[in-house]
C-alpha cells in the first residue's frame, strides 16, 4: 500500500498495476471484520450530509457497507459499490439481517457506471481516499452527484492513529514512487485541490475510537483482518517483521488512554461535506 505523504505524478507510474495490488491488499484477510467495527462512523456521516428519506445514495468503495446500511436505515434509495465482490456480499448479508432494501454493484471508484447527477448523495467511508488515481476519483464522485447535492467523506488524517501507522508500514514496506498518499484526502487543502472549483468543502476533525481488548489484541486482529497490515509483514523477512511489530506496540503504548489494560485510542479523521455548486 502507498502510505507516505507523496504528492507525485501518477502519469509517470502504471495505475493498473497499483490498483491491481491494491485490489489484492483489501481481498486478503477478512476487511468485513474490521468494518464492523466502524459502523458508528457511516452513522455520523449520514447525519453530517442531512441525508433524507427522498434521496438516491451512492456509497462509493463501500467496504462491507457501513455507510450503505446507515443510509438505508434512514429509507433512503442506496446503492453500494465497491471493486471487492466478497466486501459486498458481507455487505447483503448484513443489509439481510436487518431488512434493508439495498442495491449492490461492483464497481470502481475511478469509472463509477452510472449517469451524471443520477444520485442525490454520495458517500464514502475511509474507502475513495485509496484510489491510486485521486482527480479521476474526486471527478467520478462530483460527475454522479447532481448539482446541489452532496457528497459525504470520512477520512484518516495524516496525524492520526491510522495515519501515523502507515507512516511506520511505509518504512518498511516502501510506497510506489510517484502514487500520491491516500492520507491527503484528510487535509482540507487538498480536498480543495480536487474538488473546490465545483464545489464547496466542509470540514470537521473528529474520532472513532479504537476499543480492544489490549495492544496485543489489536494486532493480532488487524494482522489477521486488514489487508494493509497483513500485507505489510508478509511483504519483509522476519527480522524486519519483529522490528515493524515494535514499532506499532510503540505507538499504540503511546496513544492507548486506557489505564486498565485495555486498548481505548481515538483515531482522528476529517469528516466532509462538499456541496455540488455547479
Amino acid at each position: 500500500m502507498d502510505m507516505n505523504l507523496q504528492t507525485g505524478n501518477e502519469e509517470t507510474i502504471d495505475l493498473n498495476a497499483i490498483k491491481s495490488r491494491q485490489h489484492s491488499a483489501w481481498s486478503s484477510g477478512d476487511y468485513a471484520a474490521v468494518g464492523n467495527t466502524l459502523q458508528i462512523v457511516g452513522e455520523m456521516l449520514c447525519e453530517a450530509v442531512d441525508l433524507r428519506s427522498n434521496q438516491r445514495v451512492l456509497d462509493v468503495a463501500a467496504g462491507n457497507g457501513n455507510a450503505t446500511l446507515a443510509a438505508a436505515r434512514r429509507f433512503a434509495e442506496v446503492v453500494s459499490t465497491d471493486y471487492v465482490g466478497s466486501l459486498l456480499a458481507h455487505g447483503a448479508k448484513r443489509a439481510e439481517a436487518d431488512r434493508l432494501q439495498v442495491t449492490f454493484q461492483q464497481a470502481d471508484a475511478e469509472c463509477l457506471p452510472f449517469q451524471a447527477e443520477s444520485f442525490d448523495v454520495v458517500l464514502s467511508t475511509f474507502g475513495v481516499m485509496f484510489t491510486p488515481n485521486q482527480e479521476q476519483a474526486a471527478r467520478e464522485l462530483m460527475r454522479v452527484c447532481r448539482r446541489g447535492g452532496k457528497v459525504g467523506l470520512a477520512n484518516w488524517t495524516p496525524g492520526g492513529f491510522i495515519g501515523r501507522l502507515f507512516k511506520i508500514i511505509g518504512k518498511f514496506v516502501p510506497p510506489a514512487p510517484g502514487v500520491k498518499s491516500p492520507l491527503l484526502w484528510g487535509t482540507k487543502n487538498h480536498l480543495d485541490a480536487l474538488f473546490g472549483t465545483d464545489a464547496v468543502v466542509a470540514t470537521k476533525t473528529t474520532f472513532f475510537v479504537f476499543r480492544y481488548k489490549s495492544s496485543r489484541h489489536w494486532l493480532e486482529f488487524f494482522r489477521a483482518n486488514y489487508g494493509p497490515v497483513l500485507k505489510a509483514f508478509a511483504a519483509i523477512e522476519s527480522d524486519a517483521r519483529a522490528a515493524l511489530e515494535a514499532d506499532i506496540h510503540g505507538l499504540l503504548d503511546e496513544l492507548n488512554v486506557a489505564k486498565d489494560g485495555s486498548l481505548v485510542i481515538p483515531g482522528e479523521y476529517l469528516e466532509v461535506v462538499i456541496t455540488r455548486n455547479r
